[in-house]
């Protein structure tokens, strides 16, 4: 019997950084609500904010037709075809009203959440610290945990209007912070920035030589004002932007995203995903062009429909004797649960339990989360209601 056999099998151990980040909330909790369906039960899942609607006609026609082509097949360029590019620019000049050069001012992504890995790989060295939001999307705290830096929570909270206060970030010393991330329209409050808002923050990561990222995908849903950093003077030296294709689009299992900004920075990020990947299928990269020429129709059709899930979304809120704000924009609606809850994991596991509904407990997004609820809207009304009725079972 040799030695390995004589100690038991030998494990080799993960890297430390492993050890700083924990299993994504919802890949976790999928695995439990799958559990549940198979043992039957039918679980109405009101969680993660994937469109249940598909793209439209045009685009699934383009990617077919570019799918059958036998030359589209091979590796593609690391900066995505210039017709992407191009549309991407035309998208921009368009809603948000900013001129972006398509050859080195934009970079396709193969979807934005990796686009938040790699910048942090850019520009993060070991032990710089990053802005991060609370509430805010979890991903910004893994990369920037996974880079090497160290992650220096921002409140963000309902008196202050879910934005920095500047004040009491700067009690800090702010010498070793790199990045700040910002979201707006904001997951998972739904709060807007306006243009001035926006001009505030740019000040802020001017002020303290601060690159400032803007995670944008929620501008196109229960929104018409299209507003990005990039549109504000004296951002182009210090702000990028990301956005994507997943929910202004239907297209979150396409991964299709892309990130703006100085040329210089999109070079530095280009180093590391020319790295870690080797281009985008022609096919989807064609039919996302496609899709970035859609008319405003498109959005208004989107738009309609999650207008009357909204409604119903609302109407779970109240039977909850949650608060929330109507002037939310996004795939979501975020309420504050009412005091006789110690918690949103307990409303959220209430409700699993009892009513066979996952609603999104705040506490994942941040300690400011702790109090609050998200619904998704990526159901269609009637199973909204469907939900809506259980829990008024257990409830009443």
């Amino acid at each position: 019997m040799n030695t390995a056999e004589k100690k038991g099998k030998i494990m080799i151990q993960p890297a430390q950084r492993v050890s700083l980040i924990t299993e994504y909330y919802f890949s976790r909790k999928r695995k439990e609500i799958d559990q549940m369906r198979e043992r039957g039960l039918d679980v109405i899942d009101l969680g993660i904010g994937s469109p249940d609607r598909p793209p439209s006609e045009k685009v699934i026609e383009t990617l077919h037709a570019n799918a059958v082509m036998p030359g589209n097949h091979g590796y593609q360029s690391y900066t995505g075809i210039p017709a992407l590019r191009k549309a991407f620019s035309d998208w921009y000049r368009q809603y948000f009203k900013v001129e972006l050069n398509p050859a080195d001012e934009i970079l396709p992504l193969i979807g934005s959440k990796e686009g938040i890995m790699h910048i942090s790989m850019a520009f993060i060295d070991e032990g710089d610290e990053v802005l991060v939001p609370d509430p805010g999307y979890p991903a910004y705290a893994a990369a920037t945990k996974l880079a090497g830096g160290r992650v220096l929570s921002y409140n963000l909270t309902e008196e202050n209007g879910w934005l920095p206060d500047f004040k009491e970030i700067e009690k800090n010393d702010m010498s070793r912070v790199k990045i700040m991330w910002i979201n707006y329209p904001h997951m998972p409050t739904g709060k807007r920035a306006s243009k001035h808002e926006l001009e505030k923050i740019v000040e802020f990561a001017v002020r303290h030589n601060v690159l400032l990222c803007n995670d944008n995908p929620y501008s196109f849903i229960l929104n018409d004002d299209y507003t990005s950093v990039l549109s504000v003077d004296g951002s182009r030296d210090i702000a990028l932007e990301m956005n994507s294709l997943s929910k202004s689009h239907n297209m979150a299992g396409w991964r299709i995203g892309m990130v703006a900004g100085n040329s210089s920075y999109i070079s530095a990020i280009l180093r590391v995903k020319s790295n870690m990947d080797s281009g985008m299928f022609q096919p989807l990269q064609a039919a996302a062009a496609e899709a970035l020429s859609a008319p405003a129709e498109w959005y208004n059709e989107v738009n309609t429909a999650y207008r009357e899930r909204r409604k119903v979304a609302e109407e779970i809120m109240t039977a909850l004797g949650c608060t929330f704000d109507t002037d939310q924009s996004g795939l979501f609606l975020w309420g504050k649960i009412p005091h006789f809850y110690s918690n949103s994991e307990e409303v959220s596991d209430l409700l699993l339990h009892k009513a066979n509904v996952f609603i999104t407990p705040g506490f994942i997004f941040g300690t400011n989360g702790n109090n609050y609820i998200r619904i998704s809207l990526c159901s269609k009304s009637e199973v909204l209601v469907k939900a809506l009725n259980r829990i008024k079972s257990i409830i009443n």
